[in-house]
């Protein structure tokens, strides 16, 4: 009786751990209108292909109209959409980043998932590890671009779990050699580890245009390296 009473508590413990993760995953379907606009925008202009995708959550979402100039002479498609988490990324993947058969994938994901959403970061990875996967799967040659969380002062109280998280995306691109770490943190802290206060607008998240000229440079300094001699092989 008791080994079947210890079954069940374990069964039942299980099913509500596995419930209470699917409740912290917010519905995808939420950014359906945002995917067919892009999709729309793709039939009115169609991107090459060979290009570099980037997508994400807001500080890649609101960076879409100046990503382009900001990272040229790199050729970019900036699929970003605001609030969003990796979940969501896995879930849209085809239409965001494999339709465009992208030599590289940038991704900046965890800001929403850690701060906002407490998604567990082991989930997260999950999910970073599932999408990872399926471009080796349909892209093997395709280069994945990993950010690390960016701090903010409104989410200053879990950066902790902000910052393990991103360890964890380092040690992930570690693994493999299509895989590149790019730190999101570093250059938006003082000499004394804390954020600085002056590279956001009013909600103390988004980056103000100080806070985004730094967020471009990291970026193209990351990809520049790598990236920049595949240009000339685009067909335009």
């Amino acid at each position: 009786m008791n080994t079947t009473r210890s079954y069940i508590f374990l069964l039942l413990a299980t099913c509500l751990a596995q419930l209470a993760h699917a409740q912290q995953l917010p519905d995808p379907k939420r950014y359906e209108e945002t995917i067919l606009n892009f999709e729309h925008q793709d039939r009115l202009h169609p991107p090459p292909e060979g290009a570099i995708v980037l997508t994400g959550s807001s500080s890649i979402a609101r960076w879409n109209d100046q990503a382009q100039a900001a990272l040229a002479p790199l050729t970019v498609i900036s699929r970003g959409f605001g609030g969003s988490v990796m979940n969501d990324v896995l879930y849209y993947l085809d239409r965001i980043t494999l339709t465009y058969k992208p030599r590289a994938i940038l991704i900046y994901e965890g800001d929403n998932d850690s701060g906002r959403d407490f998604i567990p970061n082991t989930m997260v990875i999950e999910q970073l590890q599932q999408i990872i996967s399926r471009i080796h799967e349909e892209l093997p040659e395709t280069r994945i671009y990993i950010m690390g969380v960016k701090p903010s002062v409104l989410r200053w109280d879990y950066w902790s779990k902000a910052q393990q998280l991103s360890k964890a995306y380092q040690e992930l691109t570690e693994q493999d050699s299509l895989l590149f770490y790019i730190d999101a943190a570093k250059p938006f802290l003082d000499v004394n580890g804390e954020v600085m206060t002056d590279i956001f607008v009013d909600d103390d998240l988004h980056f103000n245009a100080l806070g985004n000229a730094i967020w471009g440079s990291i970026i193209k300094a990351a990809l520049m390296p790598m990236e920049a001699r595949f240009e000339s092989a685009i067909n335009k």
